[in-house]
């Protein structure tokens, strides 16, 4: 590539992101070592803000940072043996960064085949500090090269939490809300529950250009990050399996089940089921729960329960169940703590079985609101999932409903309203 053309382009990336008029958030819980010479990997779905961490990244420490965005039309022709140029031309472009600590933060950097060889040696041999970011599974932890391995740190990026989705609205949840902010703060969460996360459908107040920027996200991620990604070409097995995934949300799914209700009505093989199956996990648009279980057997027997990345995907194709949505909208705040999770089917259902790091397990029920329609139900369900993991209390969480806590049959049961459950 043309040592001109990279010149300016490193260039024009400076003045753009520095002259940027619209507001640059800083996103929560991102850790990057400071002594130790890792390569940061931000990676998650398309359109979560991994882009604007970047800017945020280079605004902080502009004097001595470069960015490259490998999406750039003006970048098609950048090629592995380009690397060997670019901390040169950075350092011609930038001299008083000389033997500085520098921040090299390449965006959508996948694209460019042998990448990791470069990150290494540069984090190693350089006082350069390397950030990656991509939409694509292969950043994934698990598939990341051997090269990189032990020298990277993942941080998987989601659509907005429910605290940075407050923050983006300049609200802080506290125990003394008036009446008309806690008012204020149920309708941003029913704006939430219909649509999600993704910053730029957050910051649009339209509800037309909302729909509009979600279907264009699910296009591009159907087409580009699975269809074209994996190489998926039975179209038929594809649509049918990704409407039942995407209207069967916070519900139990059995793909052979699926296999037995659609393969009278066109040509696939069980094994080709799988892999389309593994092929949504792994683009991690959907995620899976497997039921609690000591037994790997039980768990593969049992059928999965499958969650959206994000509540406004099912914004564009299907219907939308509060009780659902709002299931979906607890799993997601469960994903970001890194719990293990689980369900619980044994004597009653339970929404949420989490596994903290120290191995401690918490049952959690989910329920829009608690009457006298799934009281019975719901309660049952919880005391069946604290008295099987040993634990004297559980917790339902509710959409918007006073706090408070009773104890059955010697169960501690504590009702939280998930202002304050998101919030924390």
């Amino acid at each position: 590539m043309n040592k001109e053309i990279l010149s300016e382009v490193i260039l024009s990336n400076q003045e753009f992101i520095l002259n940027y008029s619209g507001k640059i958030y800083s996103r929560s819980d991102i850790y990057q070592p400071q002594k130790l010479k890792k390569v940061l990997i931000l990676y998650g779905v398309r359109r979560s803000g991994k882009t604007f961490i970047l800017y945020d990244y280079f605004r902080k420490s502009p004097d001595c940072c470069l960015y490259l965005d490998f999406e750039d039309d003006w970048l098609n022709d950048f090629k592995f043996s380009d690397f060997s140029n670019l901390s040169e031309i950075f350092y011609q472009t930038k001299p008083e960064c000389i033997n500085k600590n520098s921040f090299f933060l390449l965006d959508e950097v996948q694209k460019v085949e042998g990448w990791e060889k470069f990150c290494r040696r540069i984090v190693e041999r350089e006082k350069v500090k390397v950030i990656v970011s991509g939409s694509s599974s292969n950043l994934k932890p698990k598939n990341i090269s051997t090269i990189m391995r032990g020298r990277s740190w993942s941080h998987q990026i989601y659509p907005l939490s429910v605290k940075e989705y407050l923050k983006f609205h300049n609200i802080k949840i506290d125990s003394s809300l008036s009446q008309t902010a806690r008012i204020k703060i149920i309708q941003l969460f029913n704006t939430y529950l219909k649509w999600g996360g993704f910053p730029e459908v957050v910051l649009t107040n339209n509800e037309f250009e909302k729909k509009k920027i979600v279907e264009e996200y699910l296009d591009a991620m159907f087409f580009r990050d699975l269809i074209d990604n994996y190489n998926m070409t039975n179209i038929n097995l594809f649509n049918s399996l990704k409407d039942f995934l995407f209207s069967n949300y916070s519900a139990k799914f059995s793909l052979n089940s699926f296999y037995k209700q659609y393969k009278h009505k066109f040509t696939f093989s069980k094994d080709l089921l799988y892999r389309y199956y593994h092929y949504f996990i792994d683009s991690m648009l959907v995620n899976e729960v497997k039921i609690f279980s000591e037994s790997s057997y039980m768990r593969m027997r049992n059928p999965t329960k499958v969650y959206l990345v994000d509540n406004s995907l099912c914004s564009k194709l299907f219907l939308k169940n509060s009780g659902r949505l709002f299931e979906n909208m607890v799993f997601g705040e469960l994903l970001r703590k890194k719990f293990g999770i689980h369900y619980w089917d044994d004597d009653g259902e339970c929404d949420f079985i989490t596994v903290d790091k120290a191995g401690k397990c918490k049952a959690i029920q989910v329920c829009f609101r608690l009457d006298d329609s799934n009281r019975e139900r719901e309660i049952k369900g919880l005391i069946s999932a604290c008295k099987g993991l040993g634990i004297d209390e559980g917790e339902i969480i509710v959409f918007d409903q006073r706090e408070k806590e009773f104890e059955k049959d010697g169960i501690l049961i504590k009702v939280r309203n998930f202002h304050f459950f998101g919030s924390e």
